[in-house]
């Protein structure tokens, strides 16, 4: 297995359902994450896949569940090995030992131990990748595409089922929003009506580990959503989400749903349809970088707690300037 991430995709039926966690101090951290830390549904996902992974390869290994009090360095430096053995990506095996080391500093926190066992354990280290983003003028025809589907007759949902004008319209002011505020898809997915302060054009947005920031929307972003509740029976207030889901109860839109709709629109805008929603995220950083925006301003805007994380968009800008230089400069 060499996905970076843990978990195998699930049939959308719920035909796969997670496996009972039996582990107490395991349930009791994924408890902490999900309410005292507010991890998002994917980081949850993947600490509790990673591990369980390292509970089977215990059991495997030494017929017995792991007592992770009693673990020593040694018995992650087996796991290690073995994960090499079978060619996980280096990725995939930080993500695994990054969960392992945050389930690890919970149980010190708990007074169940004193040490880290898996402190200074040398890991492969991570591949650097520069991330990928569109252009603006690919942005411009992505943002352009739910418009083109709603006028265009040929594409439907279903026999008999066109596309409705409050999907189209919100889908707009979905995509305008993610560009215009650099949001992640749980942030888009979690506004609520009253986090939007129209007269100072604020967006209050809340982010990993429930820390909040304030993020200024572009005009075309808040008359997006106006419009978009302009066609609702009744436009949301308070903590009802910004943007629904496409059911009759007042549910928000999901990531799964947004990810699906994206797919489509990517296609009309003749791009790559395995282009991920947080490619919008990278969109927004660079073309920020590009136009002059300094390093901490962008840091805080995307809400990252280092700014190692934000520098990368950096190496993104300046490996545009030398291909630019290399492809005009007579004496490049």
């Amino acid at each position: 297995m060499n996905d970076s991430s843990p978990e195998p995709r699930r049939r959308d039926d719920g035909a796969s359902r997670p496996a009972e966690i039996r582990d107490p101090w395991v349930r009791k951290f994924l408890t902490h994450l999900a309410t005292d830390r507010g991890a998002s549904v994917y980081t949850q996902r993947n600490y509790r896949q990673a591990l369980m992974e390292f509970a089977r390869w215990h059991l495997d290994e030494r017929q017995s569940a792991p007592a992770w009090e009693k673990l020593q360095r040694d018995d992650f430096r087996n796991y290690l090995r073995y994960l090499g053995r079978h060619q996980l990506s280096r990725a995939a095996t930080q993500l695994r030992f990054s969960a392992l080391r945050t389930f690890y500093k919970f149980l010190m926190r708990q007074g169940v131990l004193e040490i880290l066992p898996i402190k200074n354990l040398a890991l492969p280290r991570r591949e650097r990748r520069l991330p990928k983003y569109l252009t603006r003028q690919q942005m411009v025809d992505l943002l352009d595409a739910p418009v083109k589907l709603l006028a265009s007759r040929e594409h439907r949902k279903g026999p008999g089922r066109p596309i409705s004008t409050a999907v189209c319209l919100r889908d707009v002011a979905v995509l305008e929003t993610i560009y215009s505020c650099g949001l992640r898809i749980s942030e888009l997915c979690g506004l609520r009506a009253e986090d939007i302060d129209w007269s100072e054009r604020l967006v209050r947005v809340r982010g990993k580990g429930k820390k909040e920031r304030l993020v200024p929307i572009g005009e075309p972003a808040w008359k997006a959503i106006q419009n978009y509740w302009g066609v609702l029976k009744q436009p949301p207030a308070g903590p009802l989400p910004v943007f629904f889901a496409e059911t009759k109860k007042a549910a928000p839109l999901n990531p799964l749903q947004l990810s699906r709709r994206l797919k489509q629109y990517l296609v009309i805008a003749g791009l790559d349809p395995a282009l991920t929603p947080h490619k919008l995220r990278h969109s927004y950083a660079t073309h920020l970088l590009d136009a002059g925006a300094d390093l901490r301003s962008v840091q805080e805007l995307l809400g990252h707690a280092h700014l190692v994380t934000t520098q990368v968009y950096t190496h993104v800008t300046t490996e545009r300037l030398k291909k630019a230089y290399d492809a005009a400069h007579p004496r490049a």
